[in-house]
């Protein structure tokens, strides 16, 4: 049975209009809109091949069931103001492949389970990032990795592969999992910070709409005092005189120059001066580039799944297939966040204990 709702689902992840799709077809719009109305009855065989090959996509992909697809107004989307529909479409729709893979995976493992507490009672983001660190025993001392720090909390952690300054990362509650797609588009630096902030939209704002200028003030105060608590702050960086020393400053930890500065100026170690020239210099001498940049973080999680599967003789393509999606959505996905299986050590299970075989 040919299901319009996933034509419709890879036409926007594509983003392609109707009428482009339906030109790249050799089809006419009015058809192509029929089709995805369900009103088209006896769609040819040529009809969905053609589909399929303008959209790259497998021909099972379009005769399975219903696919869960993340809203809008469920998702914290940063940049909602700046970033174009079929931008925001398209991102979305990466979302329901998402989906996809963590219900396969899940039927195959026992993932960590869900770790994180509720701080929407909390009145200011900085009161509910320490709580959040007292609940998981972090103290004050800087996270070394904040993705395996999420993903043995429980957060589904994806990456995604949109050519697009517009959009960062966003989040999203489903089923009781929380998930966070990061943008590999981003610095290291700001990847970390990003997923912080939509873990504060995930604790702050879970049963409210998680966008709006407010919100995400809250979710940048929640990240910047996840990432720095003030006591170790103030221990480590009594003072600033230089750019040097914000340079040297930031890599214990795992933040931009720009975040330093910020964070420092909040703490009333800045100066509104002070921060306005090193805001200058910041943009003068490094632009959108990171000096002294960090490596991006990697995925231990999905580096475990996908080594047990290779172990099985289960390469990529043969989740892709199972699933009927591009091996290229599977890789942008999970493939930016792992390293080559080829060339680094076997991980060991302790890196996150709670994955087992189902």
């Amino acid at each position: 049975m040919f299901n319009p709702s996933r034509l419709i689902i890879a036409r926007k992840r594509r983003q392609l209009t109707g009428k482009g799709l339906a030109d790249l077809a050799g089809i006419t719009a009015v058809h192509l809109s029929r089709i995805e109305q369900g009103k088209a009855e006896n769609i040819e065989q040529s009809t969905i091949d053609a589909l399929s090959k303008a959209l790259k996509f497998p021909v099972d992909f379009f005769c399975g069931d219903d696919i869960d697809i993340p809203t809008p107004d469920s998702v914290s989307f940063r940049s909602l103001s700046a970033m174009t529909a079929r931008e925001r479409d398209s991102a979305l729709m990466a979302g329901s492949f998402a989906y996809l893979i963590a219900d396969w995976v899940s039927d195959k493992f026992n993932l960590p389970e869900v770790d994180l507490i509720n701080l929407e009672h909390e009145n200011e983001p900085d009161a509910a990032a320490k709580v959040l660190r007292t609940y998981w025993g972090l103290g004050e001392k800087p996270i070394s990795n904040v993705i395996k720090l999420l993903e043995s909390k429980g957060v589904r952690i994806f990456s995604l592969c949109e050519d697009t300054k517009n959009l960062d990362a966003f989040s999203c509650w489903r089923d009781g999992i929380p998930y966070i797609f990061l943008n590999s588009f981003s610095t290291a630096e700001r990847s970390r910070f990003d997923a912080l902030h939509e873990l504060g939209h995930l604790v702050l704002h879970r049963h409210t709409k998680p966008q709006g200028r407010q919100a995400e003030i809250e979710a940048d105060k929640f990240a910047s005092h996840v990432l720095m608590p003030t006591m170790d702050l103030i221990g480590n960086v009594p003072f600033i005189t230089s750019l040097n020393q914000l340079v040297q400053a930031k890599s214990r930890w795992g933040i931009s120059v720009s975040a330093l500065a910020y964070r420092l100026h909040k703490a009333e170690r800045l100066s509104d001066w002070q921060y306005r020239t090193f805001c200058i210099q910041i943009n003068k001498q490094f632009g959108r580039s990171e000096p002294n940049g960090l490596p991006r973080e990697k995925s231990t999680l999905w580096e475990m799944i996908f080594r047990k599967l290779w172990e099985d003789r289960i390469t990529k393509e043969h989740v892709a297939k199972e699933l009927y999606i591009p091996s290229g959505e599977l890789y942008g996905l999970i493939f930016n966040l792992i390293d080559n299986p080829v060339d680094k050590q076997i991980i060991k299970s302790k890196d996150i204990p709670s994955l087992r075989l189902a």
